[in-house]
Formats: structure tokens, sequence, C-alpha cells
């Protein structure tokens, strides 16, 4: 299929989900997942080189997004809380993941590893857009939850570093340049969002697009991976964002109207349902390696760390897709494992990130208003912990 064919069919897939959405009351990243699988399987789309730069893109304006959302005062004085719950949710189905896949599966003492490494994340991206769409981000829960996949990740994240990838010489001109956007931007964009703000051709969104790829760029040539730096980055301009609502609002526009509906429906296309019904012992092996001890570690944490709504942080903590995919493709790329186990992984990873988030949003999703009015009646923030 040409670009421009493949392009056409995926934006009405888009459309169809958005609507969809709206008149079921669904996230519609779970739309766009689960239409990305269908489309995929029946009509054999596969992903194209444009498809793979826009979702690569899409994924880091997302992290970066979710970074914004970070309240820093919240996640230091919530610090044992939010580490305990996503440690745990890092370790428990990583540590399960590996034996499973060894012991029970079969698979290489590698292949076993990037097993545990794919099932062990949480979704930043679909738990972001959950709390965006639900009106959550600026509520005790929303901030505990980010916090916490932040944690979850950036584990994910060391590990696959630590087991698995050999940086180059590139290494350290990524990690300085990372720092350096870190440190400099939140100083320079006061003065350049007041000069060139606000006009109809955005400079200021340019300038953030610019950092991103710049990171991605690095993390490319260094074989690393710009999502934890671009979260980061995205928590040192939660300050001034917070100031600017009408400029968080129009990054928001752009990513959720463009780039991360890419993202979403290329994590369907990767699903091969023919891969899986052929192996769906193990593939129930595998899911249940990543969601049981997800909930059974993390549940008794969140009931501590927020009890009337411990069952909905539990399963959006359960989600799975950027990191998981990440792992999974990088797996498969260096020869670890084959097309069938990455098959496998990624569909555990799409089905994490599908079934838990429609579970919480059916059955256990907070009411944004009230949990606003109970956050300002609590405030302010009190400096005991929960965990």
């Amino acid at each position: 299929m040409e670009p421009i064919q493949l392009a056409a069919v995926l934006a009405g897939v888009i459309l169809v989900a958005s609507v969809v959405s709206v008149e079921l009351s669904v996230t519609v990243a779970l739309l766009e997942l689960t239409l990305g699988v269908v489309v995929g399987n029946a009509f054999h789309l596969h992903s194209q080189e444009w498809l793979d730069f826009i979702a690569s893109f899409g994924s880091i304006v997302l992290t970066f997004l979710a970074g914004m959302e970070v309240d820093p005062d919240y996640m230091r004085d919530r610090a044992r809380a939010t580490v305990g719950i996503g440690v745990v949710s890092f370790a428990g189905p990583f540590v399960t993941s590996a034996l499973v896949a060894y012991f029970l599966l079969d698979w290489t003492g590698r292949a076993s590893l990037i097993a545990g490494t794919a099932l062990s994340t949480t979704s930043l991206a679909v738990v972001y857009a959950v709390l965006v769409e639900r009106g959550l981000t600026d509520t005790r829960i929303g901030k505990l939850l980010m916090s916490a996949t932040f944690v979850t990740d950036l584990c994910t994240a060391l590990a696959l570093s630590a087991i698995f990838i050999k940086p180059n010489i590139w290494f350290p001109v990524f990690l300085v340049v990372s720092l350096a956007l870190i440190v400099l931007l939140p100083r320079i964009a006061p003065w350049f969002f007041g000069r060139y703000g606000d006009r109809v051709i955005e400079p200021e969104i340019k300038l953030v697009f610019l950092a991103l790829l710049v990171l991605m760029v690095l993390a490319d040539a260094s074989n690393g991976h710009a999502v934890l730096p671009a979260f980061v980055l995205g928590l040192m301009m939660s300050r001034h964002y917070d100031e600017h609502r009408e400029e968080q609002t129009r990054m928001r526009v752009v990513a959720f109207a463009f780039l991360t509906p890419f993202f979403f429906i290329k994590g369907g296309l990767n699903v091969s349902l023919g891969a899986v019904v052929a192996n769906l012992g193990l593939l129930g092996a595998l899911l249940a390696a990543k969601m049981l001890p997800k909930i059974g570690f993390i549940l008794p944490l969140a009931r501590r760390a927020t009890p009337q709504h411990a069952t909905f942080a539990t399963l959006l903590m359960s989600t799975g897709l950027t990191f998981g995919t990440i792992s999974s493709l990088y797996g498969l790329n260096a020869g670890i494992i084959d097309r069938t186990q990455f098959s496998l992984l990624v569909t555990v990873v799409v089905l994490s990130a599908v079934v838990p988030t429609a579970i919480a949003e059916r059955w256990f999703l907070p009411d944004p208003e009230a949990e606003r009015h109970e956050d300002r009646r609590r405030a302010p923030l009190p400096a005991e912990e929960y965990v």
C-alpha cells in the first residue's frame, strides 16, 4: 500500500475511534489500539517508515506532556508512596515474567529477561491519556498515578539499559545534551514564550518540538532512548505551564489531534492475531505473569496511599504499552526473540493497556469534581506518609 493510501485509511480509523469514544464515553486511546489490531489483521496493514517516525515522535511528545502534569511538590511530599508503588510495580512482574518465560515456556535466558523487561512496565501514555480525558490530572489520585508510573518506567529503562543496551561514544553526548536541555529550557522558556508566544504560528511549540527531536536524534545515535529525558524535561517545565495553561492546552491539542493517534494505532498494528491464536496457552501464561504480580503487589500499597481509589490506581498501574513495545522491539531487532515471541509479548502489552483501563473506567472511575472538592478540603498536603 502506498504511504498516502495508508495515511488515508488510518485517518479514517482515527476519526471513527474519536466518534465512538464520544458516544460510548471510552478513552480514545483504547479504541485506537483496538481498531489498530482489527484493521491491521483484517486488511493486512503494516507499518511504514513515516508511521514509525510519527508514532515515535508522538510517544516522546506524550511523555513530555505527562511530565508537565506532575506536581514536583506532591512527588517530593509523597515520595515514599510513589516510590513504593512504582518499584513494586516494576519488580514483581519483572521477576515473575522472566521466571515464567525461562522455566515454564522454555525461552532462553536473554529472551526471558526481555520478557521480564517488556512486561514490567506501566504505560505512561495510557495513564496520561485516561487522566486527561477524565479531567483527573490535577487531582491527588492523578498526581499519585503520574508519579508512580514515572518510577516504574525509570526502573524498566534502567533494567533494559543495564542488561542489554551497549552505549557507544555518543552516549556521553546524549547525557550532556539531555542535562543541558533540562536545565536551560525552563530558564529560556519564560523569555522566549513572552517574546514570541501567543501567535498563530506557535513558536513556543516549535521550540519544544526542536528540543524533543534533538533528544531523539542523540538517543538513536547513542543506543539510548529519549522517553525518560523527555519526561524529566516536561517535569522541569511543569511550573511554567502551570502558570500558562493556554500554552499547555495548545500543546495538548496538537498532540492529541495528530501525533498520539498514530502512536496508539501503530501499537495495534504490531499484533499478529495468527501467531496469538496459535499460542493461546503461552499468551495466557505471559498475561498472568504480568497482571497477577502487578495486582498482588500494588493493591496493598494503593489501599494505604489512596484508600478510596485503590482498585482504580492498581488497574491503571497494571497497564503497559510504550516501554513494553520498545523492549520487545529491541529484543526482536537484536535477535534475542523471534517473531512469534515478539507477537506474544506485544499482544500481552496491548491487552494490558486495553483490559485494565476499560475495567477501571467502567466501574472504578473517580468523579473529578468530587476529587477536586476533597483536595481543596484537605489542603494543604499533610506531611505524613501513607507508606
